[in-house]
């Protein structure tokens, strides 16, 4: 299983960023697949999931409205929209997944939110 995220940057406020996880090595179409972030002294902090089929997904209070979570199948990503980007988004976003019984994360990218 690999997990490979990519398309985090150095923004300002305001603006919005697209990340992608690129996921191979398992069945992606029916996983579920989650992003995480992790900003510096602070706990891991689930973000999105959606299921396999992308019929449903869940947000953190945090970043409703604003973040949007999809998936295509046919190319075994997963994305997070991220809108409306603010100073509290800073962090390193990972990309999430479990394949019998085991956890499965990306190495990160880093969103930086800065003016």
């Amino acid at each position: 299983v690999q997990l490979v995220e990519s398309g985090g940057g150095l923004v300002q406020p305001g603006d919005s960023l697209r990340l992608s996880c690129a996921a191979s090595g398992f069945t992606f179409k029916t996983n579920a697949m989650r992003w995480y972030r992790q900003a510096p002294g602070k706990e891991r902090e689930l973000v999105a999931t959606i299921t396999g089929a992308g019929g449903n997904t869940n947000y953190a209070d945090s970043v409703k409205g604003r973040f949007t979570i999809s998936r295509d199948n046919a190319k075994n990503t997963v994305y997070l929209q991220m809108n409306s980007l603010k100073p509290e988004d800073t962090a390193m976003y990972y990309c999430y997944t479990w394949v019998r019984f085991r956890d499965y994360w990306g190495q990160g990218t880093q969103v930086t939110v800065s003016s």
